[in-house]
């Protein structure tokens, strides 16, 4: 579940032990805090006055600090870590109280689970009461219930997961949510289209469907068209973005569109390609593919047949192929 993975997550953080969380390397200076003449020795703190005030054996926040920054520090993140897991560790160091026990709940903003093979997003992700981005690609999840997203999300990634249906995750959608990332699912059918529309997202501005199994344009755009904030739009990968008025038709469709399949809708295309909307007779169900064979390697050519003498006796030799491409 999510909740197992978020653990873990935590685990690795540290955020409880050396140099992070309360411990004997920074008690004094905690129980200073709660002294009527005791102060906080932070950062801003004169560099030689603290040095004096640390008690033996204990650490000064800048000297903690440093075991953090410096990459070659075996309490050091990985350089790929997400800038909020760094700030997490500086808080613990720094206010190690604040991200105490439950209260840790309280400070994400953002949570990454990648390629963790979660397959349940359960109800403890509710802990996460501030939580405004979920990224959850590259994992086993094939339905999301709403009910257990944190109200005040705003940005829902589940790219490479097999999401088939959107009946769960529509019935009590996040409802500042700006931004769903669904590309590289199972999504397909009128029965899925009809759950794009601004009765569910009335605040979205970003959609990535790309690379699902989409093939009815005309039914697909006039649930998008309700959508009036949309402005970024990823369709390839889709059947139907094989068709060839598809980029056309849907410039036209969505006037409010500003980005789709990742190229800018500049002004002289829409202008091009205006009142294609209103000629739904061009959108004929076929697709145009051409495909090209650069070279194949291992088979001998049947164009270079060798010419044999006249009255020669030996046997001809013929070569055909059948080159198939299954869609």
């Amino acid at each position: 579940s999510i909740s197992a993975a978020f653990r873990e997550h935590l685990w690795c953080l540290g955020l409880q032990d050396f140099p992070c969380g309360l411990g004997s390397w920074n008690k004094s200076r905690f129980n200073a805090r709660t002294s009527p003449r005791g102060g906080r020795l932070g950062l801003g703190a004169d560099p030689a006055g603290q040095e004096e005030a640390v008690p033996l054996g204990e650490e000064s926040p800048e000297a903690l600090m440093e075991l953090l920054r410096d990459r070659h520090s075996p309490w050091a993140l990985p350089p790929d870590c997400s800038p909020q897991d760094q700030h997490l560790r500086e808080m613990a160091v720094l206010t190690p109280e604040i991200i105490h026990g439950s209260n840790v709940f309280q400070v994400f903003r953002s949570l990454r689970i990648v390629g963790k093979g979660v397959d349940e997003v359960d109800e403890g992700l509710l802990q996460l009461q501030q939580l405004e981005e979920l990224i959850l690609s590259a994992n086993q999840i094939s339905t999301v219930t709403s009910a257990n997203l944190p109200r005040m999300l705003k940005v829902l990634e589940l790219c490479c997961n097999a999401v088939a249906d959107l009946q769960d995750l529509c019935t009590q959608p996040p409802p500042e949510l700006q931004h769903l990332g669904l590309g590289y699912n199972r999504l397909c059918g009128p029965l899925q289209e009809k759950y794009l529309t601004a009765d569910f997202w009335p605040n979205l501005v970003s959609l990535d469907l790309s690379f699902n199994n989409f093939t009815n344009l005309l039914g697909l755009v006039s649930q998008l068209s309700s959508l009036q904030k949309l402005r970024i739009l990823v369709l390839q990968g889709n059947p139907l973005a094989l068709i060839p008025t598809y980029r056309g038709f849907l410039v036209d469709s969505l006037p409010k569109l500003y980005i789709l399949d990742d190229i800018h809708i500049e002004s002289d295309e829409r202008h091009k390609f205006h009142g294609l909307a209103r000629q739904p007779e061009l959108m004929r169900s076929e697709a145009r593919v051409v495909v090209s064979i650069g070279e194949i390697k291992g088979v001998p050519d049947p164009s270079a047949c060798q010419q044999l003498e006249v009255g020669s006796e030996a046997p001809m030799i013929t070569y055909t192929y059948c080159v198939m491409y299954e869609f």
